[in-house]
């Protein structure tokens, strides 16, 4: 819908009400007694019905074509709730209309969706007007003198607005409800005009969905509100600091409602003593991820043959990677999360020649770090608010420890992300994040035995004279070498560079921790994992000898058919051989069975997410005063 005036907006909603048409205002449709009493005008409309019909028709029954839901003239004029009414005056009394009087008329404005970009002085018109409702217009400017002073209500939530100093510098000194939500408002001057020198009346301010992320600042302008009673703040980036609520609730004592939910006298006291410490509280917000248990992966070994060769040993590990928004500082700040956080990046080579104590030493160091980060949540956001000039907020990728193929992992991971850029975070959140499960093939082959001339130790006078005596311990000694020659040649194996594939992936929103919810837990379901078209073409090519040696079998058990000699003989191995075929039909029933149920089930991960808040005023002051 193209740009367009508020007062070109107005006049159509008005000419829509047909005031001048039937059956509103004057017409030939109206019945005039002509000074007669109302029993001679019933009986002269009876006279006349025969000859004139029904050209004419009374008031009441005018206004039932307005009134009645089924009547082709009933409108639901939901942009007034004086509009319906004012066209049953235009019935009753159509003298009285005129322009001032049908401005002076309404109280209630609701333009909503209309493309209105401009609010021209074609309001002032409405003198009498309390309510003004504009929501999801393309309003950008408040000019200022364009509102008549009676405004009480005023939402303007869902347009383009930048700025509010033009409505601040014109007073609406009766205004007691401001809708300022979803606009691109949250700068510093943004909130030096949210004041009660501009505001003295001010009861209920909505401000949710905003960017307002300084929330000393912002309180610090709203405590100056004298009648301030309601406030949504919901869905800024503020609210994702951990001091929200707590902060916004003990600097605002007035305060009824906050975000929709009704201010308990148990949450004041729990809260208390947190504006006192408003110079240590950072704007920055950390948040705990968590993986659980992940379900749905067939077993790789199910595609193994018996008649596979020893090597290589094949060996599969999985893990869960996602996408998590982390703050950096500085460069050393940078490698230590490269080396923490993005280890699916950065950790490739060093995996590759670990062992498996290496790799459960790792898991170790890794639940290590993330339980010290989330201890040291606090000192880093301090930080974040010491160096907040010099630092980026970008968008990583994290990983879990990797485990071993089991009908149910339970990675039990959980590290903590502290974030420095609220409005990044917000973003973030709104877009949701990607998870996916990733598979790690590593082909493992004996090394190669090098065999290593020993030096002989120099014999003796005494050995050189001892003759044939000693050489048989030497003899045994040699064949106990051997033995441990061979042990080492089958222990040492050399590992190829890991292969890995993405098995699959899928959108986690993130949306609901905007609006009041501090966690959430989601089962990712990841679809059904179908089988490799790459191995399945491997495990034919390794199974045509097995298939041979059946194929022989079959054959000769053909050639005893036809050399049997009676028939009884012939019923015997023929049941018996029935009987054999019905238990390898069975067992490849079985078998196609197994796959089927494993190629139905979705692969699962439990994934949770949750902001860190702080539950009281006593725990913030552990984590932020000094011990």
């Amino acid at each position: 819908m193209g740009s367009q005036t508020l007062s070109s907006v107005l006049e159509q909603q008005l000419r829509s009400l047909c005031l001048s048409d039937f059956p509103c205002g004057h017409g030939s449709w109206r019945k005039t007694n002509g000074g007669r009493s109302k029993e001679e005008s019933w009986g002269y409309a009876e006279r006349d019905e025969g000859r004139a019909g029904a050209d004419s028709e009374e008031p009441d029954a005018l206004v039932d074509l307005l009134t009645c839901p089924r009547s082709p003239w009933h409108q639901e004029a939901s942009w007034s709730p004086e509009a319906p009414a004012l066209r049953e005056l235009c019935v009753l009394t159509p003298q009285r209309l005129d322009g001032d009087f049908i401005f002076k008329y309404f109280s209630t404005l609701r333009i909503v969706d209309k493309g209105v970009s401009v609010i021209d002085d074609g309001l002032l018109k409405f003198s009498n007007l309390e309510e003004l409702v504009l929501s999801a217009n393309n309003v950008s400017e408040l000019p200022a003198g364009h509102f008549p002073h009676s405004l009480r209500i005023l939402e303007l939530r869902a347009n383009r607005l930048c700025g509010l100093d033009s409505l601040s510098n014109h007073q609406l000194p009766r205004l007691q409800y401001l809708g300022l939500g979803s606009n691109n408002l949250g700068s510093l001057e943004d909130i030096h005009h949210l004041t009660g020198k501009h505001w003295p009346k001010l009861v209920s301010l909505d401000l949710s969905g905003c960017e307002f992320e300084a929330q000393r600042v912002l309180v610090e302008a709203l405590a100056t509100l004298p009648c301030l009673r309601t406030l949504l703040l919901e869905g800024n980036p503020l609210t994702l600091a951990p001091s929200y609520p707590g902060f916004t609730l003990d600097a605002l004592p007035r305060l009824l409602y906050l975000d929709a939910s009704r201010v308990t006298p148990e949450e004041r006291h729990r809260f208390r003593g947190l504006a006192e410490m408003r110079d240590l509280i950072a704007d920055g917000a950390a948040a705990a991820v968590g993986v659980r248990r992940m379900r749905g992966i067939p077993d790789p070994q199910m595609i193994v043959d018996d008649s596979t060769p020893d090597f290589p040993v094949v060996t599969y590990s999985y893990f869960v990677t996602y996408e998590f928004l982390s703050h950096e500082a500085s460069d050393n700040k940078r490698a230590n999360s490269e080396s923490v956080f993005d280890a699916v990046a950065t950790a490739h080579a060093k995996e590759d020649d670990t062992t498996d104590a290496d790799q459960q030493s790792n898991k170790n160091s890794e639940h290590q770090s993330s339980v010290t980060n989330t201890s040291n949540t606090a000192d880093a956001l301090m930080m974040n608010k010491e160096e907040k000039s010099h630092d980026t907020t970008q968008v990583w990728r994290h990983s879990t420890s990797k485990l071993a193929w089991a009908e149910c992992m339970d990675f039990t991971h959980t590290s903590s992300h502290v974030v420095g850029d609220l409005g990044s975070f917000k973003r973030f959140l709104s877009r949701g994040l990607c998870l996916g499960i990733e598979e790690e093939k590593v082909l493992s082959w004996p090394a190669p035995s090098v065999e290593v001339p020993e030096a002989k130790p120099s014999q003796t006078p005494k050995e050189k004279k001892g003759g044939k005596g000693k050489e048989a311990p030497s003899k045994a000694g040699s064949k106990d070498k051997s033995k441990d020659k061979k042990k080492k040649c089958v222990t040492d194996l050399v590992q190829d560079a890991p292969v890995r594939r993405t098995l699959g992936s899928a959108h986690v929103p993130l949306h609901s921790l905007l609006t009041g919810s501090q966690r959430v837990d989601v089962l990712c379901d990841l679809g059904v994992l179908l089988t490799e078209p790459g191995v399945a073409a491997v495990g034919t090519l390794e199974k045509d000898p097995a298939k041979k040696i059946k194929e022989d079998k079959k054959k000769e058990e053909k050639k005893l058919k036809s050399r049997g000699d009676s028939a009884a003989g012939q019923r015997n191995t023929a049941a018996s051989k029935g009987k054999g075929k019905g238990r390898k039909e069975s067992e490849v029933d079985v078998h196609t069975d197994d796959t089927a149920s494993i190629q139905l089930e979705p692969m699962t991960v439990e994934f949770s997410v949750q902001l860190e808040k702080w539950p009281s005023a006593s725990e913030a002051r552990q984590l932020l005063l000094p011990h």
